[in-house]
C-alpha cells in the first residue's frame, strides 16, 4: 500500500500534516488497482472511498458494517454506518455489484472503505481515472467549506474566492445519456433522489466537477412539476368586490377632568414614597355564614344588606388600636430636616368608590365608634352621594388610612398606591371559594372542605414602616375576621 499526502486549493504537496488544516487529506493507493488494464471490461473492482459527510469531515470511524465480502449490493443499498466527532451517517452504494473486500474492521478509522466489483463499467478504466475519481470524492470537503464561508486556519492558506452565479434553468431532458455510476453525489442526495423517484441521469449538477446538490434536485423536481401542471385550463374570473372607504380616524386631545387632575397630582406625589407590598389570604367563611343569616332575619331591621367590607373595616380598626403607627400621617412640612409621625386618634378610613367620573375616595369618620350595621349604612350613603355627584369637600378630608374594595370589580392580588400623608393602604381582592384540608376535631383525620377566602394586599411607607409591623397587624386582622366570635368580645 502506498500513501500520498495531497493538499488542494493552492496548498503545496508533501508538507507536514497538521490536524488543524481541514483541507488536507490522505488518499490510499492500493497495489490491487494495478490489476486493471486498458482494454474494455464489463466488470471491474473499484475502491469505494469515504465521501465527505459534511462540515469538512473526511475521516471517520466505522461503527457497523451492513455488508460482508461476497454480498450482492445495488445502488443506494446501505453499506455501513460511520461516526465522526460531529455526525453519524449511513453510507450507501454508488454502484450495483458484489462486495470483494472490507479494508477496515468496525471501530477502526477509515478513508477507503471497501472494494466493490461493479457491473456497469464500460470502455476503458485506468488506474489514473480511478485515482482522479478518488481525488474528486475527497475534494467534497473543500466544496462544502467554500459554500459555508471561510474558516479560521492556523496554517497559511491562500484565499479562494468563488464567484456565485445563478445556475441555468434545469432542462427536463438531458442532452445525452450519462453513466449514473460516475455522477458525483453525497449519500444524502442519493437518498433524496431515490425517495423522490427521480432519474439521476436527467439532473444537471451545478457543483464542482458537475456534482449534484440538493438544490439541483429540488430545482429539477420543481421544473418537472411546473411542466406537468402547465396543461390548458379554464380560468373563471372572480367577481369584483367593492371595498367600502373607511374614514381615517384622527387623534384628538381632551383636557383632564377635575377628578383626573386631582389623581394626577396625588399619584405624582406618591411616586416619592418607597412602597413595599404585603399580601395574605383571609378565610371569610365565618363572616359569610353570619352576614347571610343576618340578611335573611329581622335582626338587621331596615338597614342595608351586609357585605364583608364593614366586617373587615371593623377588624382593621381594632388592629390599629394595637398598632397605632399604621394609623398615622408622616409630617415632612413642619421641619423637612426632621420629619415626624403624627399618630391619629380617630380611625378615618377612606373608601375607594368607582363612579362614572372616576375614582373617588370619601372618608368614613371614627370607624372605631361604629357598629357593623352603621358602617354598612355609611358605606352605602357615601357610595350613593359619590355616584350622584353630591359629595362635599368635608367628605374627603381627614383620612388616616385608605381601603380599596377592588374585588367588587375584579382582581385578587393588587399593589395599591399610598395616598400621602398616610403611611398605609389596604386593598381587598375578590372572594373565591377554594378547597382546603381541615383536621376533624373528633377523629383527627384531615378532610377536604370548601372555604371562602379573600386576599388582602397591604402597601406601606417603607421609610418609617417595616415589614414586620405590617405582618403583625395583618395577623390580628386575620384572627378577628376568621373568628368573628372573638371580634364580638373585643368590640366596644
Amino acid at each position: 500500500m502506498k500513501k500520498l499526502n495531497l493538499r488542494v486549493l493552492g496548498q503545496s504537496v508533501g508538507r507536514p500534516f497538521s490536524p488543524l488544516s481541514p483541507r488536507r487529506f490522505t488518499v490510499y493507493k492500493f497495489s490491487r488497482l494495478r490489476e486493471f488494464h486498458q482494454s474494455a471490461a464489463n466488470q471491474a473492482v473499484k475502491p469505494y472511498l469515504l465521501a465527505d459527510i459534511g462540515e469538512g469531515i473526511t475521516q471517520c470511524q466505522v461503527v457497523e458494517w451492513f455488508v460482508k465480502p461476497g454480498d450482492r449490493v445495488e445502488q443506494f443499498d446501505r453499506i455501513c454506518e460511520v461516526q465522526s466527532d460531529k455526525a453519524s451517517v449511513e453510507i450507501t452504494s454508488r454502484w450495483d455489484g458484489t462486495i470483494k473486500h472490507l479494508h477496515y474492521e468496525a471501530e477502526e478509522m477509515a478513508v477507503p472503505l471497501l472494494d466493490i466489483e461493479t457491473d456497469e463499467i464500460e470502455g476503458e478504466q485506468t488506474i489514473q481515472s480511478i485515482e482522479n475519481e478518488a481525488v474528486a470524492e475527497n475534494t467534497l470537503a473543500d466544496e462544502m467549506q467554500e459554500r459555508a464561508g471561510p474558516e479560521p486556519q492556523i496554517s497559511e492558506t491562500p484565499e479562494v474566492v468563488a464567484s456565485k452565479t445563478e445556475p441555468p434553468p434545469q432542462s427536463l431532458k438531458p442532452s445525452k445519456a450519462q453513466d449514473t455510476s460516475s455522477i458525483l453525489l453525497l449519500p444524502s442526495v442519493r437518498h433524496m433522489i431515490k425517495d423522490l423517484d427521480l432519474n439521476v441521469a436527467e439532473i444537471v449538477g451545478t457543483g464542482k466537477n458537475g456534482r449534484i446538490s440538493k438544490e439541483d434536485v429540488l430545482r429539477y423536481k420543481s421544473a418537472k412539476s411546473v411542466s406537468l401542471d402547465s396543461s390548458p385550463s379554464t380560468v373563471t374570473a372572480l367577481p369584483s368586490v367593492t371595498i367600502p372607504t373607511v374614514a381615517t380616524a384622527e387623534d384628538r386631545s381632551i383636557p383632564l377632568t377635575p377628578t383626573q387632575s386631582m389623581m394626577f397630582k396625588t399619584m405624582t406625589h406618591s411616586l416619592t414614597i418607597p412602597h413595599f407590598l404585603y399580601t395574605h389570604s383571609v378565610d371569610l367563611t365565618s363572616i359569610e355564614s353570619l352576614r347571610k343569616r343576618l340578611n335573611l332575619s329581622s335582626a338587621n331591621g331596615n338597614g342595608p344588606k351586609l357585605t364583608p367590607l364593614p366586617f373587615i373595616l371593623k377588624a382593621l380598626s381594632h388592629a390599629f388600636t394595637q398598632m397605632p403607627h399604621l394609623n398615622a400621617h408622616l409630617d415632612t412640612d413642619t421641619n423637612p430636616e426632621k420629619p415626624q409621625l403624627l399618630l391619629k386618634g380617630q380611625h378615618n378610613f377612606g373608601i375607594a368608590v368607582d363612579t362614572a367620573q372616576g375614582l373617588l375616595v370619601p372618608v368614613i369618620k371614627n370607624v372605631q365608634a361604629h357598629s357593623i350595621n352603621s358602617l354598612a349604612a355609611e358605606i352605602l350613603k357615601l357610595g350613593t352621594l359619590a355616584n350622584e355627584k353630591k359629595l362635599g369637600v368635608e367628605d374627603f378630608k381627614g383620612g388616616t388610612c385608605t381601603v380599596s374594595n377592588i374585588g367588587s370589580i375584579g382582581g385578587g392580588v393588587v399593589s395599591p398606591i399610598i395616598v400621602a400623608p398616610q403611611v398605609c393602604i389596604v386593598a381587598i381582592g375578590r372572594a373565591q371559594t377554594v378547597p382546603r384540608l381541615q383536621t376533624n376535631a373528633d377523629t383527627g383525620n384531615e378532610v377536604l372542605v370548601w372555604r371562602k377566602e379573600v386576599v388582602l394586599s397591604w402597601s406601606a411607607d417603607h421609610r418609617i414602616i417595616d415589614g414586620a409591623a405590617v405582618a403583625r397587624c395583618a395577623e390580628i386582622v386575620t384572627s378577628l375576621v376568621e373568628d368573628w366570635g372573638a371580634l364580638g368580645v373585643v368590640l366596644k
